[in-house]
């Protein structure tokens, strides 16, 4: 068996391997961990532009998870694209069935770059359950505004942060570009600050690799605190690696 600590990754599939499953894998393995994979929907895409998803069937991606967890033990996972909150949640129940102290880190993607809508309703009773079993939640400011319409983000942040971790990432804030800003153990608050705001360039599939970046570092013997730092050094050299829209993962810490 691989000597490496094993973590998970539940997400779609990216032909352009700049987001999705391929992505988080590579991300998985700059951090010297090994990454398994299950497959929630096949994507119609480039780097540039998204055509459709073809999603798998629940039951496929349930007996993918059981599987895994009856050979490897996994303490962490990364979830990305999922067809339904409904869904989710019984990915989640399965994931908790298989380790009751496993780490979620969810990727609340709605939209993709190119404008393809992955969740076509809101189901908000099923969210609040899934919020509540993640361990960490990261949404952008675009996302973070669609979860809870009815809400200000003021307001969607306390509401969430009662109920799950959030790394809310800066990079669509007018304000502040690039701050993140962490909250967790309910009252806690982190802002994480660029560390450059030279040769940064936009990236397709910046918050999967963020994701499971944290994800990684969550995995780890650290604290919250510095596995959020870590996973902003990480994607800050992703986003300046080259000038293309598909980044490459050479980590140095």
């Amino acid at each position: 068996m691989n000597q490496k600590k094993y973590i998970l990754t539940i997400a779609g599939l990216d032909p352009s391997s700049g987001a999705g499953i391929t992505s988080d894998i590579k991300t998985f393995d700059a951090h010297h961990l090994y990454g398994l994979s299950v497959c929630t929907a096949v994507t119609v895409q480039n780097d540039m532009e998204f055509k459709n998803c073809i999603w798998i069937e629940k039951q496929v991606i349930l007996n993918q998870i059981e599987l895994l967890f009856q050979r490897f033990s996994i303490d962490v996972v990364k979830i990305g694209i999922i067809q339904s909150w409904e869904v989710l949640l019984e990915v989640i129940h399965t994931l908790k069935k298989m380790n009751p102290t496993i780490k979620i880190v969810l990727d609340p993607i709605l939209k993709a770059s190119a404008g393809f809508n992955f969740h076509t309703k809101q189901n908000l009773k099923i969210l609040e359950k899934v919020l509540t079993e993640c361990y960490f939640i990261t949404p952008n400011y675009d996302e973070i505004k669609e979860l809870f319409p009815d809400k200000t983000i003021e307001e969607t942040i306390d509401f969430i942060s009662q109920k799950t971790n959030i790394y809310l990432k800066g990079g669509h804030r007018t304000d502040k570009k690039g701050w993140d800003e962490v909250y967790y153990s309910k009252i806690a608050k982190l802002n994480i600050v660029p560390i450059t705001t030279d040769s940064i360039f936009e990236k397709h599939g910046s918050g999967c690799v963020l994701s499971s970046a944290l994800a990684a570092n969550l995995s780890k013997d650290i604290s919250l605190e510095d596995a959020c730092k870590n996973t902003k050094l990480y994607i800050e050299q992703f986003l300046s690696s080259n000038k293309t829209l598909l980044g490459t993962h050479n980590y140095q810490n």
